[in-house]
């Protein structure tokens, strides 16, 4: 399931709004459980600290990359060349305040003449492409997932059927059907009940809203007016308490409702065996080598996660527009391929080949999903990725689970038993320090996920001149983005497997530091930080720089 999801979570001492990026797989997001919200729950979580995933663990004391640190003792006076980055996504709002000077460009092509003037197979491509787009111009917007394609697929043939009925032939379908299906129902119940839960959030809010409307005598109740309330009706108190614990936490009447449509289209369309929008793309989808599909509308029907992703990365720095991206010198190039739903491997493998083709150094990859039936059509794009020195950087997922035991794709390890030298696969941290410093979503693994970087409360763009924060390994996937640039920029001469290698290399190391792994266990087990990924480490940019320092100028023939 795509990471595009948020999710009002509300536990008994906190709450807090969470994008939960269904990464590449995310494995295919299982979001926890929590308790409704009860008279107890008055407690205000802490804010995260401003601009905090661009601070210092050493200079600023919060588990930042470093980047403000970086430009001011490292970088000051030094030159530096635009790095483009492909935001493969769900698009970006291509004229938003802080982004448009950041864009990526196709020179060679004439805007809206409804030519290929460059000849690349994609007409008016001026900045990026739309794979799950029609000719007509028509988008797809929901789409479903994985688990819901492969259940559909096989239901007919296998529905009743024991492994004994099942021909030799058919025994990987039948296996694949068999796990499709145990996934499908599990998330339409696990989505039912969150469905039920916002729905009495909701009910919760609004009476609460309307009651302090009354006894305060005002058409839109603030935080300031509710925590001035004194009372001793049992009534009024009561909802006092839900409405201070909402809009202190920022959870507004917008915020449930977009939760509440969100939910409702993961259920109407996501699990819908019947659904499938596939005809407004209009391509051949058996043909998998198929290119030159789609449009050119790079912002599609809802840009919030890739506008948010590319901020992230690009926001431009300096001009007291909302907020600073990491990397100062670059260029977005927004590829549409991530419907509210899951993304397609065909769309996947294209939209890598259409980055690396038109000049992408970095590609981001925010998304993911629990199957990958056409894994080798993704894979051959990783590999001609690869071939042509791009990195490619991909969000671990938001399910709190071990990588090293669960399916998250797209992903390094390829068919042909090789592993990907050009990937990053990026655990998400919390702003709070000691045992509460990895995201409690964040997927995780020894041997699969290289690195944690900055992806709770990350304050960045959103469509519409609007900026916000958002949780979830796909933030934490573009600030490790923002950093690689940050090097190609000041050291172009690096390679993608050099830049991969002192990213690994140079992180804020702290194995030995105690937290508690991701889970949806109240009282969670804590472990070292080393057992959670490759480094045991957060990406750090002014690390990363002097690192990079090392290595010389390749000699010129």
């Amino acid at each position: 399931m795509n990471s595009r999801l948020k999710y009002i979570v509300l536990t008994g001492a906190w709450a807090a709004s969470i994008l939960w990026t269904t990464n590449p797989i995310l494995a295919q997001s299982n979001s926890p459980k929590f308790p409704l919200l009860t008279i107890e729950d008055t407690t205000v979580k802490k804010v995260a600290p401003k601009n905090w995933f661009n601070l210092d663990p050493k200079k600023d004391q919060v588990n930042g990359v470093g980047s403000e640190r970086a430009y001011q003792e490292l970088l000051k006076g030094r030159s530096s060349q635009s790095v483009i980055v492909a935001i493969i996504d769900s698009g970006v709002d291509i004229e938003h305040e802080d982004l448009k000077n950041k864009l990526w460009v196709n020179k060679g092509e004439i805007p809206n003449n409804g030519i290929d003037d460059d000849k690349n197979g994609y007409v008016d491509d001026v900045n990026g492409w739309n794979f799950i787009g029609g000719k007509d111009g028509k988008n797809v917007a929901q789409d479903t997932h994985e688990s819901t394609r492969l259940y559909a697929k096989f239901k007919a043939k296998f529905s009743g059927k024991a492994e004994s009925d099942i021909a030799p032939a058919d025994k990987a379908d039948f296996e694949i059907y068999q796990k499709a299906k145990a996934m499908y129902e599990t998330k339409v119940a696990e989505y039912s009940g969150q469905k039920d839960m916002i729905d009495n959030y909701a009910m919760m809010f609004n009476k609460s809203e309307r009651l302090l409307a009354a006894y305060l005598d005002t058409e839109q109740v603030t935080l300031e007016e509710v925590q001035g309330i004194e009372t001793e009706d049992k009534v009024v108190g009561r909802a006092k308490q839900i409405m201070e614990l909402f809009l202190a936490n920022g959870l507004t009447k917008e915020t449930i409702k977009d939760n509440q449509e969100q939910l409702g289209n993961m259920l109407k369309y996501g699990f819908d065996l019947n659904f499938d929008p596939r005809s407004i793309v209009g391509d051949d989808y058996n043909n998998k080598n198929e290119r030159g599909y789609g449009n050119n509308d790079v912002k599609g029907p809802d840009a919030s996660h890739g506008t948010h992703v590319a901020g992230i990365v690009a926001a431009e720095r300096g001009n007291n527009l909302g907020m600073d991206g990491v990397a100062e010198k670059v260029q977005i190039m927004s590829i549409r391929a991530v419907p509210d739903g899951d993304e397609r491997d065909k769309d996947v493998a294209n939209a890598i080949r259409y980055a690396v083709d038109n000049g992408a150094k970095i590609v981001n990859m925010s998304f993911g999903k629990g199957f990958s039936p056409d894994k080798a059509v993704v894979d051959e794009a990783i590999k001609y990725a690869e071939s042509k020195g791009v990195l490619l950087i991909h969000a671990a997922g938001n399910d709190g689970a071990d990588t090293d035991k669960t399916g998250n794709f797209p992903t390094r390890d390829l068919n042909d038993g090789r592993k990907a030298n050009n990937w990053l696969e990026i655990g998400a941290l919390s702003w709070k320090s000691g045992e509460d410093m990895v995201a409690v979503f964040s997927n995780y693994g020894k041997n699969h996920v290289d690195l944690f970087a900055p992806g709770v409360d990350i304050y960045a763009t959103t469509p519409n001149q609007k900026y916000q924060n958002n949780s979830g390994t796909s933030m934490a996937a573009p600030v490790t983005s923002g950093v690689a640039a940050v090097l190609l920029s000041y050291f172009p001469h690096l390679t993608a497997s050099q830049v991969r290698e002192i990213l690994v290399k140079s992180t804020y190391k702290l194995p030995a530091q105690k937290v508690k792994k991701p889970s949806e266990a109240e009282e969670p087990e804590v472990v070292e930080f080393g057992q959670l990924s490759v480094t045991g480490g957060i990406v750090n940019v002014y690390e990363a720089i002097k690192e990079a320092q090392k290595i010389k100028l390749p000699k010129k023939r």
